[in-house]
């Protein structure tokens, strides 16, 4: 008579103690997150994150704002050349950067990775690259998931996606209902691509250049994988910042759909915004993309995010102390364009000109 051996999770594909393992390795850098609010409580581990919400008896009339995201298909990118600690920038930056376009503090965030199969340490070079996220951006990582799925992805394939909270006086509160005639349009220059329009720029480079990632790009000065995995830049102090020190009306995350686009979606109906693209230069990689791929200038502008990471709308009067707060943070800006009466203008926001050379 044969012996038969009876199923297990491990012969399913899922490997408990190597969870377990990278729970243990990523704990370190969760720590390096921690806010007074979650210091002593439960910590990493429990079934769920706690903040003290007690702190926000400060506020007159905090509000609550949300967030989740994920960083597409640059995945990938950090797949395939082996590079994991960066992409958690991205995570960060593309949730906590639409938290604060409303004024809101980001206060703590949870994260969500789904693997193929565990690879403990993997695991723990993308937690520490959250919490490093994390922490430029002021905000506590109190917890999150690490699913390991078997037969729908394979052993190296993975994606990660997170949300987080912030909060905001009520009064305080940035967006369309403060945003006038004659307000300036500050633009933030971005780090790169950030993390929108991958798979266009996958498309243009691979499948129709046929490049590898450890090509030299003269123009990068570095291969194309090292400046396609360049991490998302994160506004959320400097934006912060901003708002304490100069009157700010609005901000605009240039995310997926580019810089008119999301403008736009902080523009009140009776009025419009008008960028002129002279006043920058695109980055190299903008270029490269059109050009590579004979890829048209609007079709570029409403995938890619230009140059520009973030917009800050402030009256006439706050400019000065805006751009130097900024430039004190270290952050590139500039004048970009201002918001006027709407009139025939099909849209709430246009780029007008051409770009700097």
């Amino acid at each position: 008579m044969s012996e038969t051996t009876g199923a297990s999770y491990a012969a399913a594909g899922v490997d408990i103690e190597a969870g377990d393992r990278a729970v243990e390795l990523m704990k370190e850098w969760v720590k390096k997150t921690q806010r007074p609010e979650v210091a002593g409580l439960g910590g990493l581990g429990g079934f769920a994150g706690l903040f003290d919400a007690s702190a926000l008896k400060r506020y007159e009339r905090p509000l609550l704002a949300s967030a989740t995201d994920g960083v597409g298909t640059k995945v990938d990118l950090a797949r395939r050349m082996g590079v994991f600690d960066t992409i958690g920038h991205d995570l960060v930056g593309m949730v906590v950067d639409d938290l604060v376009v409303c004024g809101a503090e980001p206060l703590f965030m949870t994260d969500y990775i789904c693997v193929g199969k565990v690879h403990p340490e993997r695991v723990a070079a993308i937690v520490k690259g959250i919490a490093e996220g994390c922490v430029l951006a002021g905000c506590a990582l109190v917890g999150g998931e690490t699913a390991e799925h078997p037969g729908l992805l394979g052993p190296d394939d993975f994606d990660v996606a997170g949300a987080g909270t912030g909060v905001v006086e009520a009064e305080q509160l940035l967006g369309a209902h403060r945003i006038r005639k004659g307000d300036a349009v500050i633009a933030m220059a971005s780090s790169g691509l950030h993390s929108n329009g991958y798979s266009l720029v996958r498309h243009v480079f691979f499948d129709r250049a046929g490049w590898s990632l450890d090509r030299e790009v003269e123009e990068f000065g570095r291969t194309l994988g090292e400046e396609l995995l360049e991490p998302t830049r994160i506004y959320s102090l400097d934006c912060l910042a901003l708002t304490r020190t100069a009157e700010v009306h609005g901000f605009s995350h240039v995310t997926g759909g580019g810089l008119a686009n999301n403008l736009a979606r902080v523009v009140p109906d009776a009025l419009h915004a008008t960028v002129d693209r002279s006043t920058w230069a695109p980055g190299a990689v903008f270029d490269l993309v059109g050009r590579t791929g004979q890829v048209e200038r609007l079709e570029l502008e409403k995938t890619l995010n230009m140059g520009v990471g973030m917009i800050a709308i402030v009256p006439a009067d706050s400019v000065d102390v805006a751009l130097t707060t900024l430039a004190d943070r270290g952050v590139e800006s500039w004048v970009a364009g201002e918001i006027t009466d709407r009139g025939a203008h099909a849209s709430g926001a246009e780029l007008v000109g051409e770009y700097a050379k």
